[in-house]
């Protein structure tokens, strides 16, 4: 390579995406107090651009932009430029797309925003083209503009900016009103379901047309809902609706079909085209519910999703110290003599490519057949292409092929005369030397940032399959990555987590000179990862830990005045707001996931505090539960969980028994929404007897492993058979 031409400040960070900006002819800052002093002391304003390494947008911004010698002067005689990682600092990204979605009306990334020097935003949105188009300004003219109104009409901007933050303060307040109660557990399902059941997609799965995310918040929903509701027409709706989904997902292009794992999202109704990065939060939570999927149904298919994903996350998204990467791109060189990287580049296929593969004959098929035909046929692969010119703006996938199964195996193994046994095992060999064939192209971009909320999320993804398909290798990986969670993202002294650390040279575990601390989702994520972990490991340790984390959290974020939990601590000046996530997206509100948490904490601790603070979240977003549920399924599912009380499923056994083991392979085959699950082994001095006094009433009865159900510590009569506790866990 080449020496860059230029160097910027950004070469000593950590993150990928900062360093991919290291030699842009523009003079990057990190977010900090150096380039905020810069501001103020030149009187200028702040462009800043947020972004994360594997966003194809970005890259586009990056090359039409940043990378223009001409442009990067225009920034840098005009304004301090600031770029984010916004997987780094959630809370940067957060204050600033308040701002971007309350003026525009829509938000994304790359997000662009222009600030006084005491940051408060006047001007943003997101990607802009460099030059003037038919329909939209170029980049240049908007610097160009905003730099001539900085020098004529300063104490105008000044204002204006002062307003809009007066407004966004009380736009993005989410706080008690008034009645301390949460909302009606029924009528909050109900229309959740109900809003839900109206956008969903009959035909293909899915809650919208286009473009379309796997959304696992909205699944986890019906299976609750379905749990809740299943003798009724209702509940049977909600079940379907989530399982024909996860069918199609898993069939669609989203899905890769060599590679493994799932895409971001697709850019069709179908399931069919992609945006090709794959995201660690995507992969976590995606185990999850394919694995609540199977325990559902008994369907081995979704036990194999669960197997395909973790096979990928193990694969290609770990790291040899047992973190989990963030993520890797959708663009990349499509040969190794390439000089410009293409979306999808590393996943797709033309025809002709597979044909050279696959030549061989097939036995027992009708004359001719090769290998290529069958797969061909069965994978939607054209002569042309398959992919509609609508959906590649770029004409990058032009002539090439996304998988996608058009057919059942049945169907595919009838139209050429086999036996689907033997089907089977052909379009796993076509799948083997495809995947041999794709190791040789070059790979994409790999973000090897570690977050603590991501890592959770996978955790809880490992250790979640681990316990419902009986695999006791996942239940090890979640172990592993746990501990790692515990060294690298940690600070024993402090007893706080970080938000982050990085691959560094030799494969070592690196971290920034000033670490960040954990925002709101690095805990949340984190302690329901670990009470995920000790259900499946019933090692106390990782319990331990929990409780501990959710004290800090309160400490840190709880809002005594409008309940609820701040996605960041007090005390950042940079920070001009301290927001509460009212809306379930891509990963769900940490708020949301904290009222489960809470309330398992409460189940494990005895710590009643913890139910009540669950009761007031509920009551902070009770107007918005009420109105709009669909923005919030995951606090929804958590307001059945309330109502419902969490049962207590204590066996009373040693962990190493066979009659133990078959109980609780009983209970976690089997889903339930409402239940922890915990063993009493005997060891008055352990960390659950000392926290949990009741459980010294409980014994063995015969000597056999017993077990209880309990509500608020008040328990059943014992039973000693697989059968008795069957009975007493359905509904």
């Amino acid at each position: 390579p080449s020496v860059p031409r230029h160097t910027n400040r950004l070469i000593n960070e950590k993150s990928p995406y900062l360093l991919q900006h290291a030699h842009n002819p523009v003079d990057w800052y990190p977010w900090g107090q150096e380039a905020f002093d810069k501001a103020k002391t030149e009187n200028k304003l702040i462009f800043l651009s947020v972004g994360y390494s594997t966003c194809h947008w970005c890259h586009v911004m990056e090359e039409e932009s940043f990378k223009s010698k001409e442009i990067g002067e225009i920034m840098n005689e005009h304004f301090i430029c600031i770029k984010v990682d916004r997987e780094e600092r959630p809370d940067v990204d957060k204050v600033y797309m308040t701002f971007v979605q309350a003026t525009s009306g829509g938000g994304g990334w790359p997000m662009s925003v222009w600030l006084t020097p005491d940051l408060k935003p006047f001007a943003g949105g997101t990607y802009f083209p460099p030059e003037d188009g038919v329909h939209r300004v170029g980049f240049r003219t908007v610097l160009l503009r905003i730099a001539e109104q900085w020098k004529e009409n300063k104490d105008a901007l000044l204002e204006s900016s002062q307003r809009i933050l007066e407004a966004l303060r009380h736009t993005s307040e989410i706080r008690v009103q008034g009645e301390e109660s949460p909302p009606p557990a029924k009528e909050v399902m109900d229309t959740c379901f109900q809003q839900l059941s109206r956008s969903y997609d009959e035909n293909y799965g899915g809650f919208s047309k286009s473009p379309k995310f796997p959304t696992p918040v909205n699944l986890n929903f019906l299976f609750t809902y379905w749990a809740l509701h299943r003798t009724t027409p209702e509940g049977a709706r909600a079940l379907q609706m989530a399982l024909h989904t996860l069918k199609m997902m898993a069939h669609g292009g989203i899905h890769d079909h060599i590679g493994q794992g799932f895409h971001r999202y697709s850019t069709d109704q179908q399931w069919h085209v992609p945006h090709f990065e794959k995201m660690l939060y995507d992969q976590g939570q995606l185990a999850a519910v394919y694995s609540r999927a199977f325990q559902i149904s008994g369907d081995e298919f979704f036990a194999d999703v669960v197997r395909d994903i973790l096979l990928y996350v193990s694969r290609d998204l770990s790291d040899q110290a047992g973190g989990f990467y963030s993520a890797e791109d959708a663009d990349s060189y499509p040969t190794s003599t390439s000089t410009e990287k293409q979306e999808g580049a590393f996943c797709v296929w033309a025809a002709e490519e597979l044909r050279a593969l696959l030549p061989d004959p097939v036995k027992g098929a009708t004359e001719g057949t090769t290998l290529a035909d069958v797969f061909m046929h069965h994978y939607g692969v054209e002569e042309a292409g398959n992919v509609d010119p609508m959906k590649d703006p770029h004409q990058e996938l032009k002539g090439k092929n996304v998988l996608i199964a058009r057919c059942s195996p049945e169907l595919t193994a009838a139209r050429f005369g086999l036996e689907p046994v033997w089907l089977s095992a052909l379009l796993k060999e076509c799948r083997q030397r495809l995947s041999s064939a794709r190791a040789q192209r070059p790979r994409p971009h790999l973000d090897t940032k570690m977050l603590a909320a991501w890592n959770g999320l996978m955790i809880s993804g490992f250790a979640q399959a681990g316990a419902a398909l009986a695999e006791q290798g996942y239940v090890s990986r979640a172990a592993q990555a746990a501990a790692f969670l515990r060294t690298h993202l940690f600070d024993p002294d402090s007893g706080r987590l970080l938000r982050s650390c990085y691959r560094g040279k030799d494969n070592s575990v690196e971290q920034n000179d000033v670490p960040i601390q954990g925002f709101l989702e690095d805990y949340v994520f984190v302690i329901q990862a670990l009470f995920d972990l000790y259900e499946a490991s019933l090692d106390q340790g990782w319990l331990e830990w929990a409780l501990h984390l959710q004290h800090m959290q309160d400490k840190l974020f709880w809002d005594p005045k409008g309940f609820a939990y701040f996605s960041t601590e007090a005390g950042d000046p940079s920070l001009l707001l301290r927001l509460k996530d009212d809306q379930d997206g891509a990963e769900p509100t940490p708020n949301s996931v904290s009222v489960t948490n809470l309330l398992r904490a409460a189940c494990y601790s005895g710590h009643m505090d913890w139910m009540e603070k669950a009761r007031k979240i509920l009551a902070a977003f009770s107007e918005r539960l009420q109105k709009i549920p669909i923005t919030l399924p995951e606090m929804v599912r958590a307001t059945a969980v309330f109502h419902h009380t969490l049962k207590q499923v204590v066996i009373c056994g040693d962990p190493q028994g066979e009659d133990t083991k078959e109980m609780l392979h009983c209970v976690r085959s089997v889903f339930i929404p409402n239940k922890v699950l915990m063993v009493a082994d005997g060891d008055r001095t352990g960390f659950l007897y000392h926290q949990l006094p009741f459980l010294a009433s409980l014994e063995r009865k015969d000597g056999k492993a017993t077990a209880y159900i309990c509500s608020n510590f008040t328990c059943s009569l014992p039973v000693t058979s697989v059968q008795e506790l069957r009975e007493m866990l359905s509904p």
